[in-house]
């Protein structure tokens, strides 16, 4: 079994920092497929490749010959913003106001 990159005090700090809650047997779960992860993104690492190899290059090569052109970013308004506004529960001065966000204050 290859070396781990994230022991166990490493992902308990990741896990504390991020604020997140869950059960022993799913954390070790998910450091376990993390470090799979980490594992293949090494192998990978290690495939020979020919000097000059970009890290994007693929099998196509995208030209303007097989790509779809590039459209125009043209500004066209909604024609009757009313109707959009009839559809909200609450509005001012054309805003949809939206409820607040309940929040807690995680501390330190």
């Amino acid at each position: 079994m290859p070396e781990e990159k994230i022991t166990r005090e490493v992902f308990d700090k990741i896990v504390e920092l991020a604020a997140l809650e869950m059960a022993e047997e799913e954390a070790e779960y998910i450091r376990q497929q993390l470090n799979s992860q980490l594992t293949a993104i090494s192998e990978l690492e290690a495939v020979p490749l020919e000097e000059g190899t970009l890290p994007a290059a693929h099998g196509v090569p995208y030209t303007a010959d097989n790509s779809a052109p590039m459209r125009q970013d043209v500004h066209k308004p909604f024609e009757n913003t009313q109707d959009i506004l009839d559809e909200a529960p609450e509005f001012d001065d054309g805003y949809i106001i939206t409820p607040d966000i309940p929040h807690e204050d995680l501390g330190e």
